[in-house]
């Protein structure tokens, strides 16, 4: 898998998006905060993968925390982190399989990008990207070229 690089000036706009999905569905998106550790933790490690896990773990060694997460009513729906593994670099990020489609990938993405930018980043690297044609429609994402051997490509990774 190869890395994306994605110009953070000119990210799409999700107001209407984000108000819509909360008008409609419920459905907030916002960093969580300490107290809400144990319980997102568990969730990404519930849902998907233990070395995900690990990233969310560092996401919350920062405050505010390096994440955003889609919540409806006391469920999780989504996550996305950024600066867990790199600096400057996006991800992990998920969303429950019965809830893709929706927009809610999409905002959580933009969100985590836009956290970028207001670090300080006009541009963030997409580590090791699986969906490509994804990354290249909502934020305009390009390959890195000879990016095949990333700061994964040793990973160690947990059976499944």
């Amino acid at each position: 898998m190869q890395d994306m690089l994605v110009r953070l000036l000119n990210l799409p706009d999700i107001v209407s998006e984000e108000a819509e999905l909360g008008n409609s569905e419920d459905i907030i998106f916002r960093r969580p905060i300490a107290p809400e550790k144990s319980i997102v933790v568990n969730w990404v490690r519930e849902h998907f993968s233990q070395n995900w896990t690990d990233e969310m773990e560092a996401a919350f060694s920062n405050t505010p925390v390096n994440c955003f997460v889609a919540q409806k009513g006391q469920s999780l729906l989504g996550f996305a982190c950024f600066e867990c593994t790199a600096k400057n670099f996006f991800g992990p990020t998920g969303v429950l399989p019965t809830e893709q489609g929706r927009g809610i990938g999409k905002i959580l993405l933009v969100k985590a990008l836009q956290a970028l930018k207001e670090i300080g980043y006009t541009y963030a690297i997409i580590g090791g990207v699986g969906p490509v044609e994804y990354y290249k429609k909502v934020v305009d994402a390009r390959i890195i070229e000879k990016s095949e051997k990333s700061i994964y490509q040793n990973l160690l990774k947990h059976p499944k």
